[in-house]
């Protein structure tokens, strides 16, 4: 049997890297193209494959009731290598999947370097792929290098829309003070003590909505100034000039927790994270922000808990990059106007890293079938892989269309009368059985 000839995988993140896990465990060889650390970005730290530059958490892990925990669940059964490393590098997060960030990403680039048929290029692709490349996945995330972002607008004709996405603070576990602080997961939920909650009464609420106001911004550049900021993904500055209860209904809600100082539920709390496996570090939840270092510095230490805190990273913002996928993309996640091209992750326009992820194990098994031979079908649009992919390819609307967490209003109808108490539950029943056959069919092929 001839060799297959490789497949090229553009961009190391977290839908380039499982692209290209799951492209060498269908037995077919890829080269994985990665920029960094020859050429890095305004929000990367490291060279390494899969750094995760936001949050350390993938979110709810709750398959049963959460669209993006029954994501997880379908990735694991279908050989996620984001996922394995995920699970192995887990920190505690209540009912949310958190890693650490470092131990995940020299996971995830240690499987990919001991895979033989992996071949992995630290270089960077200026400009659109050789023409010679037959098959080629470009995952280059939000943050896609200038020369490739124009080529591909040039070659589609189509401008690359643009919002901003924020990144969170991590403060030094040691110098939180308990003396406020306590432990305690919302409603108690895993180990009922995995978020550090520093609460605030409604007179320092309302001086904290008052100093997040006043405070300095960074200054955008120019080509940023007239860029929309993902709804999802609000810097808290934004949230409190919308309105001064936003935050404490949005990532400062104290609903589910009690401050045992009072034995009451808290005017708004802030949450703190776990971001390491060490528990050294704690991220502040919901906390992304373009105020200036220090106006961050003076602003989160009047909150009660961090009078004293030490910042290990402040918050920040950066552009992030995606296609118009309804209209440039086919079913198969396939560039319309030259079909050797793929697209996978953040630069499709799913949100989330997950979701990211996602679509690079659905982008590497389609590429990998199709080199092999075999029928390149999609995951059903009943399963949240498919629901994703149905999403961003046919189901949005290409005039309004902006990025998208996975959730259960992208999954299609039931067709059978279900009380709607019991609608979520069937939903998720008949995306595992969808699955299944999904998963037999291709292991069939």
């Amino acid at each position: 049997m001839t060799k297959a000839q490789s497949i090229h995988v553009v961009g190391g993140g977290l839908a380039g890297s499982e692209a290209a896990w799951q492209i060498a465990r269908a037995g077919v060889p890829v080269v994985l193209h990665e920029m960094r650390p020859h050429r890095s970005t305004e929000a990367h730290a490291t060279g390494h494959l899969a750094e995760l530059v936001c949050s350390n958490s993938f979110r709810s892990d709750e398959a049963d009731t959460n669209a993006v925990g029954l994501l997880h669940e379908e990735m694991r059964r279908a050989g996620s290598l984001v996922l394995a490393a995920a699970d192995r590098h887990r920190v505690p997060a209540g009912a949310a999947l958190a890693v650490d960030r470092v131990g995940f990403a020299e996971a995830v680039e240690q499987a990919l370097l001991a895979e033989p048929l992996v071949t992995l290029a630290r270089e960077e692709i200026a400009g659109l792929p050789p023409a010679d490349w037959d098959s080629v996945i470009v995952a280059t995330g939000p943050l896609t290098s200038p020369s490739l972002s124009q080529a591909i607008r040039a070659l589609t004709g189509e401008d690359a829309l643009a919002f901003f996405d924020a990144i969170a603070p991590i403060v030094h576990a040691e110098m939180i003070d308990h003396a406020f602080a306590w432990k305690q997961s919302r409603w108690d939920k895993g180990d009922g003590a995995d978020y550090i909650n520093c609460p605030l009464d409604r007179a320092q609420y309302e001086a904290f909505v008052d100093a997040i106001l006043a405070a300095e911004a960074a200054d955008f550049r120019p080509w940023e100034k007239d860029m929309p900021y993902f709804e999802g993904c609000l810097p808290i500055e934004v949230m409190a000039a919308r309105g001064r209860d936003t935050l404490r209904f949005g990532p400062m809600k104290p609903i589910g927790l009690t401050d045992p100082r009072t034995g009451r539920r808290p005017w708004a709390v802030v949450q703190l994270r776990q971001d390491n496996a060490l528990g050294t570090l704690f991220n502040m939840v919901g906390f992304q922000t373009k105020m200036k270092h220090g106006e961050q510095a003076r602003v989160f230490r009047t909150i009660p808990g961090l009078g004293e805190a030490q910042f290990a990273r402040l918050g920040g913002i950066h552009r992030n990059t995606f296609l118009n996928s309804p209209r440039l993309l086919d079913s198969r996640l396939r560039l319309r106007v030259r079909p050797t091209l793929r697209f996978a992750g953040q630069i499709t326009g799913v949100e989330g890293y997950v979701e990211s992820a996602a679509m690079g194990l659905v982008a590497g098994r389609l590429a990998a079938a199709e080199r092999l031979g075999r029928a390149a079908e999609t995951p059903p649009p009943s399963t949240a892989l498919g629901a994703l992919v149905a999403h961003i390819t046919q189901g949005a609307d290409a005039a309004s269309f902006q990025p998208m967490n996975v959730n259960f209003g992208l999954f299609p109808p039931l067709g059978a009368m279900v009380p709607k108490a019991q609608r979520r539950a069937a939903m998720v029943a008949r995306a595992r059985a969808d699955l299944s056959r999904w998963l037999g069919d291709r292991a069939a092929a």
